[in-house]
């Protein structure tokens, strides 16, 4: 093919930017899908707050998975949930790592967003299943937003763990603020009904 033609071609063909290259995106590959929560991270807009409403589901699935199997809010059910917690942020480190390289191999790709939702449920762990109403879901899903953007100490420097670990990290240290402030808005009585 001759180079005008490639160069004309890459141009109309969608692409990942990688620095110096330009890579298409693999969005059909196992991890992209699932590092971009079934593609919610192509929304152009704000795909990090598509990842976090699409961890309120999750964490409610969890929560009554854990309830389900420790026989109701009992001291098991809240191990199962924090092994379920740990085991889905633990997956996302490789999923998310394979979706980077998929996507051309960038640090962290916008369009990653499972970070956001297996965060989430992280979040929530600090308060009992049934202060979990819906307002206080989008109290948590406000919050986690409001720190996942802002990078307080130490999410910043979470950015910067190698790969998937860097990706997944910062997300859970704006799950542990927001985890933070709905502990303490629980123990002084200020969390919605």
């Amino acid at each position: 093919m001759a180079p005008w033609a490639a160069t004309a071609l890459a141009k109309r063909a969608p692409t990942v930017d990688d620095g110096d290259m330009a890579l298409p995106p693999h969005w059909s590959h196992p991890a992209v899908i699932a590092g971009t929560c079934l593609w919610l991270g192509r929304i152009p807009w704000a795909p990090g707050t598509w990842g976090a409403a699409a961890g309120i589901p999750l964490a409610v699935g969890i929560s009554h998975l854990a309830l389900f199997t420790g026989g109701g809010p009992t001291a098991v059910a809240m191990a199962v949930e924090l092994a379920l917690v740990v085991l889905v942020c633990s997956l996302g480190i490789p999923i998310c790592t394979a979706a980077a390289d998929a996507l051309g191999g960038r640090k962290d790709p916008g369009a990653i967003n499972l970070d956001e939702a297996a965060s989430m449920p992280l979040a929530l762990l600090v308060l009992p299943f049934e202060a979990r109403s819906l307002p206080v879901l989008f109290l948590a899903f406000l919050l986690f937003r409001f720190f996942d953007i802002l990078k307080p100490f130490p999410c910043r420097q979470l950015e910067h763990l190698p790969r998937g670990c860097g990706i997944m990290a910062d997300d859970w240290g704006a799950a542990v603020w927001t985890g933070c402030c709905l502990g303490l808005l629980a123990l002084v009585g200020w969390l919605p009904g």
